[in-house]
């Protein structure tokens, strides 16, 4: 191959399928210059990005607008090599038609891996059936700041959480021949006051034990292809630029043989956010020598001023020839170099465009329901004191906020109505969105039910429309506070990418809107549909019932009212802890003992509740503590167990979760941090588990003062826990013998069962 058909191979171009099946065309953003296809495609061409996420069109049109497009690409070339197709696939495959599922931080509160491999499954094959072969997901950062705006596209606060489930959502997305890409690699989301691409000011040991973990986890456990830098810095080095990250750690350390992907402009971003290359020729050299093999969304830095460095002697060939390599590897593994590939999807072969329309349904019943499980699972109770289940219909339900009647409140930011369809306003939402009035009147048919936003907007002051929605809930028997997010992109939305928050208070006057609603004495039902945890005020000690959703897709309003009615019963857990001062950012269950609340300080971080923290329908009784040794060697492992009984008179779901705490170390440590849970599901009135743990001493293992990971001797808490705040049972143990250093072969899971145990 020529450099100019290996370069070819290294970027992506930003194109929209034809509405009619013609080719796709170039997308025009204000990021980029003009693309000429005719121009580049002689040389070949390495990807396509977001040929269905750019504008809507008909997913068969779409399909065969994308397979014209690639025989034309194929043909330009003299090796007939095609395009790889990726898309964003966040909450679902962001195109035009397709299941909204719900966002990440959904997928934490599910505390169920297996379900979201599944969902993952399904997103997969939709992928496939159009012709696309990468997505852009999951997200494995670590909240460390909950101002920050992309927390909806996180799994949570802890890193053990987000890497077991990423790894399953990764496998479920590979499983369906997709190529998975992790993302943001790494320390994104730990950036300075929440602020979006702000510096990460982070050490090295926090760095590894929290930021690294959940990629290392994913990178060993669930084939996963593809990388995406991220577009901080850390102690002033840039991901794109940092050779050390992209290369020594996540290639000659942790195996990773794919393709690692520039985050959009994130390269270019080296010279104009930086400051750490003079030129997008310099930019490019700097990419390709820490080890990034495409950039996105399209050509800049890897155009006419990579071939400049190369002839100039600034860039070596060979780093081209490198991440060639990789790029045609992963082709030929799609099967993209095969000679008898077809672009075609197979249910459209032989079918024209005007036959076409209509014949793919991205949204079908199966995707519904499995979207319906997520959301019923992700949905928390935080708190409630007996009011809810409402079994029996209330006469008359107020449902009252600013989101009682918004059909998009259930999705973030990176759902294709949000993300492309608001530039498209007079285009049908392509899927079906009850609002949470409807989903109530549904449940409640009847009842009574009248509603009032209260504000003009999430993020609205006080105005006119308020005294009348609080005059409105006078004359209910229940009030439904309807509050929460919009999502949006750079600050038109009050949670998503580059719309970050100065304070954890609800946007606007939301808080003024509960405290007056509150005030009524009416039983009042705080249900918020948000991307982010916020300060709740008055309504932790005095509403009836306080139930979180984070944006739980097409289903999840429904899920919403069935928790309320109680045909659905509440199971999540919060991924994420709720502040209880909007001022005591960042904050994190994971913090050390000076992190948390002390004399020393007149600035209580502590949640109103905690990371884990979600209620049921009825009780459970913790009993009959077992531990099989209490001591182990620092390269043995403990068991531990556990009676866990449903002592109510409903069924319910209980999550066993286990925390280790290390009172002495000789590092500080987080007081105490997730190293396993497994989730009940359903346990029948009276029914009881034996819960069994095996913990192997590696997971008591941190990254030391020397810059390794070791095992240290000492005394341990194994915690099983209900939550974050709600250590039920303590096992003390003891690790014996000498300091013992351990690497990313060491285990990382401890293995929680259950066993029947024999009715009374």
């Amino acid at each position: 191959m020529s450099l100019e058909e290996k370069i070819a191979q290294l970027f992506g171009v930003w194109v929209g399928a034809s509405a009619e099946g013609g080719d796709v065309a170039p997308y025009q953003h204000d990021m980029e210059e003009a693309v000429d296809l005719d121009e580049l495609l002689p040389h070949g061409l390495g990807q396509l990005t977001r040929p269905f996420g750019t504008a809507p069109v008909d997913p068969a049109v779409g399909a065969l607008s994308l397979a014209r497009t690639q025989r034309r690409i194929a043909a330009a070339n003299r090796f007939g090599i095609p395009a790889l197709a990726h898309e964003e696939c966040l909450a679902g495959f962001a195109a035009w038609g397709a299941t909204a599922y719900p966002v990440p931080l959904s997928w934490g509160a599910t505390f169920d891996p297996a379900l979201v491999r599944e969902m993952a499954a399904a997103i997969g094959r939709d992928l496939r059936s159009v012709g696309v072969h990468q997505g852009l997901a999951p997200v494995l950062d670590v909240v460390r700041d909950a101002r920050w705006g992309r927390v909806e596209e996180t799994i949570g606060e802890d890193p053990y959480l987000v890497g077991t489930v990423a790894t399953a959502y990764i496998q479920g997305l590979e499983s369906a021949g997709i190529v998975a890409t992790l993302k943001h690699f790494a320390g994104y989301s730990a950036s300075r006051a929440g602020r979006n691409l702000a510096p990460v000011s982070m050490g090295g040991r926090e760095f590894a034990d929290v930021v690294l973990a959940p990629f290392e986890m994913a990178v060993r456990e669930s084939g996963v292809r593809s990388v995406m830098h991220a577009y901080t810095d850390t102690d002033g080095i840039p991901s794109a630029a940092d050779e050390q990250l992209l290369t020594g750690l996540l290639r000659d350390t942790w195996g990773f043989g794919g393709t690692v992907v520039a985050d959009y402009f994130g390269i270019a971003f080296l010279q104009t956010l930086h400051g750490v290359a003079g030129s997008l020729g310099e930019a490019a050299g700097a990419a390709l020598a820490a080890g990034v093999d495409v950039e996105l969304p399209t050509v800049k830095a890897f155009g006419e001023p990579l071939r400049k460095a190369i002839a100039d002697g600034l860039v070596p060939e060979d780093l081209v020839d490198r991440a060639a390599r990789r790029v045609l590897a992963q082709k030929a593994e799609l099967g993209l170099l095969d000679p008898d590939w077809d672009p075609t999807p197979a249910a459209l072969t032989g079918v024209d465009a005007r036959q076409a329309r209509g014949t793919v349904d991205l949204d079908p019943a199966d995707n519904r329901e499995l979207a319906r499980r997520v959301a019923e699972e992700s949905v928390v109770l935080l708190a409630n004191d007996g009011t809810l289940p409402l079994a029996t219909p209330p006469a008359r339900v107020a449902v009252i906020g600013p989101l009682a009647e918004v059909p998009t409140a259930v999705l973030g930011c990176y759902s294709f109505p949000v993300h492309v369809g608001s530039r498209t306003p007079d285009t049908p939402l392509g899927i079906e969105l009850p609002t949470l009035r409807e989903a109530l009147a549904a449940e409640y048919p009847g009842a009574e039910i009248v509603t009032a936003p209260g504000l003009g907007a999430v993020d609205a002051p006080r105005g006119e429309e308020f005294a009348a929605a609080v005059e409105l809930a006078r004359g209910a028997d229940v009030v439904v506070a309807a509050l929460g997010d919009r999502a949006g992109l750079f600050g038109r939305g009050t949670s998503g990418e580059g719309c970050d928050v100065a304070s954890l208070d609800l946007p606007g006057a939301q808080g003024e809107l509960l405290d007056a609603l509150l005030d009524t004495g009416v039983p009042v039902v705080v249900t918020l549909l948000a991307g982010r945890p916020y300060v709740l005020g008055r309504a932790v000690d005095e509403a009836a019932a306080v139930v979180q959703t984070f944006f739980p897709g097409e289903e999840g309003t429904r899920a919403l009212a069935g928790v309320l009615s109680g045909r659905v019963l509440p199971s999540g857990r919060l991924p994420v802890g709720v502040p209880r001062q909007a001022g005591a950012q960042p904050a994190t269950y994971l913090a050390a003992r000076l992190g948390h609340a002390s004399e020393v300080s007149n600035l209580d971080p502590g949640p109103a509740f905690g990371f884990g923290h979600g209620l049921s329908y009825t009780t459970f009784e913790w009993s009959d503590l077992e531990v099989a040794g209490q001591a182990a060697p620092t390269d043995g492992e403990f068991e531990i167990s556990c009676t866990v009984r449903n002592t109510g008179e409903r069924p319910g779901t209980e999550v066993v979760q286990l925390y280790l705490h290390d009172p002495v170390a000789s590092v500080v440590q987080p007081v105490q941090r997730l190293v396993g849970y497994l989730r009940l599901a359903e346990l029948a009135p009276g029914e009881a588990v034996r819960v069994r743990a095996r913990v192997p001493a590696d997971l008591a293992s941190f990254t030391g003062r020397a810059g390794r990971r070791i095992v240290e001797p000492g005394e341990l808490e194994l915690r099983l826990s209900a939550s974050s705040t709600r250590p039920l049972l303590t096992a003390r143990v003891t690790l014996t013998g000498a300091v013992r250093e351990v690497d990313h072969r060491r285990r990382l899971h401890a293995r929680l069962v259950t066993e029947p145990v024999p009715s009374a």
